[in-house]
């Protein structure tokens, strides 16, 4: 794969302010009065589309699961996505991931665990009460958003499962089907998409298994039918469009480790301290605030959590361990 490197004067894609943003900077500047209101107050002030089943959840008492940031609106929030089984533009998942049938989905269950199962997709939204969390999303290329989600946290799921002392990982793959998804016919990954995580890191409260955002089931672009969000690491760890859910023994290889290890690690956590090998990781654009004409924001440790999972990683080399 041919990777472009940008001259230091030549603004990252990442950074190019897509015109809908652009156009709807008056908007976004008229809403920052809502910076100083309550947590669900600023939620609703960011509705969803009204096109798709409504999924109301609660407000969650978990630790640091209602951060303050003015929500970014629902259109940058469907239509700026990376999702590389449709496509590598921002724009693409918008575009083509109508083409995805999250009806029947069922979910595999498996490995080092003592109850092992296929979950359809019905029976997991029903598997623990529906939660509203506002979280911030950091992706590696430099943007940032801030999206109301709804679902539980994925140790409801696994402690239903009953992992066995063997089981030190949870790897998730999503779905890859050539019918469905125009994306897969790049060579830009090996497919299909691969995750994993720590089981203590799967364990976290603010590990979340999402289902909906803005109070409606997730758009087909945003990962749907159910997707994890992780908040404190990259957005890439958070894959889309489940389909196994595995307990495994050894550390498994992700799929962004595998195809560029030497730029993507097997944590992935958000480090304003260890830069990518192209960009530094320093500061961040936060969707919808005025694009260009908007100072950077500095990249917070953790992306602002690290009060609630930096002892996950207490005496661990953060630079080693990327």
């Amino acid at each position: 794969m041919l990777i472009k490197t940008p001259f230091p004067h030549e603004p990252l894609p990442s950074e190019i302010t897509p015109q809908q943003v652009y156009l709807n900077r008056r908007s976004a500047i008229a809403g920052l009065g809502l910076a100083a209101a309550s947590p669900l107050a600023l939620a609703q002030g960011a509705p969803g589309g009204g096109k798709l089943p409504k999924l109301p959840g609660a407000r969650s008492a978990v630790a640091g699961a209602l951060v303050l940031d003015k929500p970014t609106s629902y259109a940058d929030a469907t239509s700026y996505n990376n999702f590389y089984e449709f496509g590598t533009d921002k724009s693409d998942p918008a575009e083509r991931a109508h083409t995805l049938k999250t009806r029947p989905w069922t979910v595999s269950v498996e490995g080092e665990c003592a109850k092992p199962g296929r979950y359809g997709i019905e029976d997991l939204l029903k598997l623990a009460p529906m939660e509203e969390r506002i979280y911030r999303l950091r992706c590696v290329e430099g943007w940032s958003m801030v999206i109301p989600w709804v679902g539980y946290s994925l140790a409801e799921l696994i402690k239903r499962a009953e992992p066995t002392g063997k089981a030190k990982f949870v790897e998730f793959t999503t779905l890859a089907d050539r019918s469905q998804m125009p994306g897969l016919r790049s060579g830009v990954l090996d497919w299909p998409y691969v995750e994993a995580l720590r089981m203590d890191e799967a364990l976290h409260p603010l590990a979340l298994l999402a289902f909906g955002m803005y109070g409606e089931v997730l758009p087909n672009q945003n990962g749907a039918p159910l997707r994890l969000v992780l908040p404190w690491k990259y957005g890439f760890k958070s894959a889309k469009s489940i389909v196994k859910i595995r307990f495994v023994e050894k550390q498994p290889v992700s799929s962004w480790e595998r195809s560029a290890p030497q730029e993507y690690g097997f944590y992935s956590n958000v480090n304003p301290n260890v830069p990518h090998p192209r960009w530094s990781q320093a500061t961040e654009r936060r969707i919808g605030e005025d694009g260009l004409f908007a100072k950077k924001r500095a990249t917070l440790m953790f992306n602002g959590y690290e009060a609630q999972v930096g002892q996950l990683y207490a005496g661990m080399d953060l630079k080693k361990h990327y």
